[in-house]
Formats: structure tokens, sequence, C-alpha cells
């Protein structure tokens, strides 16, 4: 295999020398961690999605709000953080291997871009139905493949390039869909500002998951579960702090009260629905998390990606959304897609495990 291939479900067996604990796993037990995140993922960014729609349906209207608890309810992650066996040869490890000024340097600016990028999902859920706007977020597959390929040596295969092609036309379909179903008094203009705002999204967040694969392979060398949780705890961190001060900054915070007496379903379902969507988002990322740790971030990714063909089916029954031929092509596209370069890896996935077997074999001495 050529220098640049890393399949999507072969994590190396060390992080620049350092054995990580997945070599002590058998292979169920692995199998039964990336299950458990899989549906950590796909459950939580479905209910997030339908959660933030619904907050918008029923008389929310706070850009700020809507990111603030994509992040707010960090402090969960340090259920599992505080569960893990602290290791103080770990922690020695850590300090040799990246300077206290650089990690908070990549907290910092990690945590600024998912503030962003959380802004712009905000805005993109708030001019589209939840079905579309899921539909839409299915191209960050193709971003993370394009990333992937530059940062982090990911190959780029025939099938790889397919799959970004036919994410790309499935974007492009419902960019041109002009029976668009988008949620009351959103005009045209708003619905093509909120396509772009979510496709920039997408974009931004397979960058992130580059960026923080880039990290700790490159920067931090070190790729425990405990080192990735608090990657996410204090880039979390980091962007609640952003976008408690675009809320005031912006004048937001003065119609919250406001807001919540208005709330079609009462002030009661007001406060469930925001802590509830922080909740979910934080289950979401303890499977981003996970996945990235147990895999790689471009399998998270992939997972991330097949919650299209979940919340569009979930959106039909909540919220009745429309489910035209133009947007079910689009779908159908799209999981041409993602099953095209799932067999990519697939195929990569037995190539390394031949070669892995042959190695053995050809260490087995012969018997005398």
């Amino acid at each position: 295999m050529s220098g640049n291939q890393e399949p999507i479900l072969v994590k190396e067996e060390s992080v620049v020398g350092i054995p990580t604990p997945l070599l002590k796993l058998k292979s169920w037990q692995w199998w039964v961690l990336v299950s458990i995140n899989i549906f950590f993922l796909i459950g939580g960014q479905a209910a997030s999605v339908l959660l933030g729609r619904f907050y918008y349906d029923e008389g929310g209207n706070s850009k700020w709000m809507a990111t603030l608890v994509q992040t707010a309810a960090f402090p969960i992650l340090y259920i599992p953080l505080l569960l893990l066996p602290s290791s103080s040869s770990s922690a020695e490890s850590s300090e040799t291997s990246c300077s206290l000024k650089y990690i908070v340097l990549i907290y910092v600016l990690l945590g600024v871009i998912i503030a962003g990028d959380n802004m712009l999902y905000s805005v993109g859920l708030l001019y589209l139905s939840a079905s579309t706007y899921s539909l839409i977020c299915a191209t960050q597959l193709a971003f993370n493949a394009v990333f992937s390929y530059f940062i982090n040596a990911q190959k780029f295969t025939a099938l790889i390039l397919n799959s970004v092609v036919l994410l790309s036309f499935s974007a492009a379909l419902i960019a041109l869909n002009d029976d668009a179903d988008t949620p009351s008094g959103v005009s045209r203009s708003k619905y093509i500002v909120g396509f772009v705002c979510t496709l920039a999204a997408s974009a931004l967040y397979s960058l992130l998951l580059s960026l923080m694969q880039f990290s700790f392979e490159k920067i931090l060398k070190r790729e425990t579960f405990s080192v990735v949780l608090e990657m996410q705890i204090y880039t979390s961190l980091v962007a609640t702090c952003v976008s408690v001060i675009g809320l005031f900054a912006s004048g937001e915070w003065r119609t919250l009260h406001g807001e919540m007496e208005g709330y079609h379903k009462g002030q009661a379902s007001y406060v469930l629905t925001l802590v509830w969507t922080a909740v979910t988002w934080q289950v979401c990322s303890v499977g981003v998390v996970g996945l990235i740790f147990l895999v790689t971030s471009l399998f998270s990714n992939v997972i991330s990606t097949l919650s299209l063909a979940v919340t569009p089916l979930a959106a039909l029954v909540v919220f009745r959304d429309k489910m035209s031929g133009v947007k079910i092509m689009a779908m159908l596209i799209a999981l041409w897609g993602f099953a095209s370069y799932v067999y990519q890896n697939h195929v990569d996935d037995l190539k390394v495990r031949r070669a892995r077997q042959q190695a053995q074999a050809g260490r087995v001495e012969p018997p005398c």
C-alpha cells in the first residue's frame, strides 16, 4: 500500500510509537464500543436537529441561543473523564510531548472555529426544514475527503472521487429545488442564505475534524480517550464563552424573556427544549469523540452522514416535512455516494488485514 493510504476501519497500532489501549481490546469488545458510539452519534445528532427545528417552529428566534446550546452542556463530558483511571506517567508524557501554551492555543483556536461553525448551523436550521438541512449536511463527507487528503494523508481513489461527485450532485439538487419546503415566513432569499450557511458549516466541520486528528498525531502526539475528551471539553468551553459573548454583544439576550413567555408550548417547554437540545448535542459529541479515538475522524464523519437516512424520515413523522421527488432523488444519490465511500474503505481494510497476516506468517519460524 502507498504511504498515504489510511483505511477507514483500521486504526494505526501506535501514535508516534506510543502503544494505544486499543491493543488490549478483543475484536468483539472493540466492535461493541464502536457500535455504542455510532448509536450516540446518530441518535444524538438526529434528536438535536429535530429539537432545534422545534425550537424555531414554536416561537424561538435567537440564533445565538441556538448556537450556545450546542456546546453549553459540555460539563456532562466530565462524567466519563472522571471515571477514567488517572495515570501519572500519562501526564508526564503529555507534558513532554507538547507544552502547555501550545495546548491552550490549540484549544482556543479550535473552540473559536466550533463557535463559528455552530452559528452557521443555527442560521441554516432557522431557514431550512429539518430534512433539507440534514441532506445538505451530508456534503460534509465530501469536504472531509478533500481535507483528509491534504491534512491527514488520506488516500483519494476513484471510488472516493465518485462519492464526492455524487454528494455534490445531491446538494446541487437541493439548491435548485424550486418547490423547497421552507418553514413558514421564510422567503426564497432566506432559503438561499440557509443553504449557503449550512453548506459552509459542513465544510468547516469537516475541516475541524481533520484539524483535530492532525493535532492528535502531529502536535499532542497522544490519542488516549482522556486526551480526546479533554480536547472536546476545553474546546467546547471556549466555544460556549464565545457564544455567550455573541449573545450579549448582539443584544439578543434582551429578547429571551419575551421569547420564553411567548413560546407556543409554554415556558416549561421552552426551558426543556433548550436543555434537551444541549444534552443531545453532547451525546452526539461523545459519539464523535469516541469514533475519532476508536477509528479515525473520517470514519466519525462517515457515520455522521448516516443521519441523512434517519433525520429526514424522523422529520417526516414529527414535522410532516414534504418529501418531494427531488428530495427523494437527492437522498438516494447521497446514499449511493455514502455506500461508495464505505465500500472503498472496506476493500482497503481487507488489504491491510491480509498484509498483516502475511507479515505475521513471515515472522513465524519454520519447524526444524
